[in-house]
């Protein structure tokens, strides 16, 4: 370590995901008791492994507290008439309260065209465009619509550990509409209250950005993009790219983040990769399915 430098708090996203579906399986056996059963539904196209492995980890996540599961899969060259006609399915089915469409989905369907179709108060990922909207207009961040899980995520694991963005200079890395463009509106609102760059490929001088910034969330899909020299001392780091590299002394593939490992001792907090941001997206989906179950009490 160089002068300053410090053994950061470590952001473990399993931990605090483990808390969060505690609450919601107590909060699941009152619905139940009410007679509400909550449901989710996925719609997975093809055999991608990665799609796959993932949408079984939200069926395992649903068992754990309680949720209905709801699974429907389609093969890899299924129509987009025919994923929309499955679609209009759950937006009808009673057991399922909230539902995904597992992206990315095959080359040649219109994945906006198949989200348009979602019932946007079955819309589990929050990223229907209506959804989206109510998230530009809540300036206040009392937003009663689902939200974007990973965004939602980040923040609720910041606050979890304590980390206070009132006033804070975040950098974000990435545009893309899953964390980037998304988790700009939320870090923005009122009951957040920290200011943000948004940073991407036409960005000038990035590391510029980066030196400033009191908490670096890193979502651009590039091992390493953030090295030492990049880092505030003191700064947060929240680490959500995910990369399969080719280790090839292990002989086998491994996951890195966005965010070098040599950048944690800069920092005061960082999140682990993977083991941060995963745990606490699939946490935010359950905790979509269940508030929209509690919904249908009002």
């Amino acid at each position: 370590m160089v002068d300053g430098e410090q053994m950061p708090l470590r952001l473990d996203g399993t931990i605090a995901a483990a808390a969060i579906k505690e609450d919601l399986r107590r909060r699941v056996d009152a619905l139940k008791k009410k007679g509400v059963q909550p449901g989710l539904g996925t719609i997975l196209v093809g055999d991608d492994i990665g799609s796959r492995k993932y949408v079984a980890g939200k069926h395992r996540d649903c068992a754990e507290v309680g949720i209905g599961s709801i699974s429907v899969e389609l093969p890899e060259d299924a129509s987009e008439q025919e994923i929309i006609n499955e679609v209009e399915r759950l937006n009808a089915d009673t057991k399922c309260t909230g539902y995904i469409v597992q992206l990315p989905l095959p080359k040649g369907i219109g994945a906006n065209k198949v989200i348009a179709h979602v019932d946007p108060t079955k819309d589990a990922d929050g990223m229907h465009p209506d959804n989206l909207g109510e998230l530009v207009a809540h300036i206040d961040g009392a937003n009663p619509a689902p939200q974007p899980c990973t965004p939602r995520g980040i923040i609720t694991l910041l606050e979890h550990y304590g980390v206070d963005l009132n006033g804070k200079d975040v950098c974000v890395l990435g545009r893309g509409i899953t964390v980037g463009r998304t988790v700009g509106l939320m870090l923005t609102a009122k009951n957040v209250n920290a200011t943000v760059t948004l940073c991407h490929t036409g960005t000038t001088d990035i590391a510029e950005h980066l030196r400033r910034a009191d908490v670096i969330i890193a979502a651009v899909g590039r091992a390493g993009f953030v090295q030492p020299e990049d880092v505030k001392l003191g700064a947060v780091l929240v680490d959500v790219g995910v990369s399969r590299i080719y280790d090839d002394k292990a002989g086998k593939y491994r996951v890195l983040g966005d965010v070098d490992p040599s950048c944690y001792p800069r920092s005061s907090a960082c999140t682990p990769n993977p083991g941060g941001v995963g745990p606490m997206t699939r946490s935010m989906l359950l905790a979509n399915v269940v508030e929209m179950a509690e919904r249908l009490l009002l």
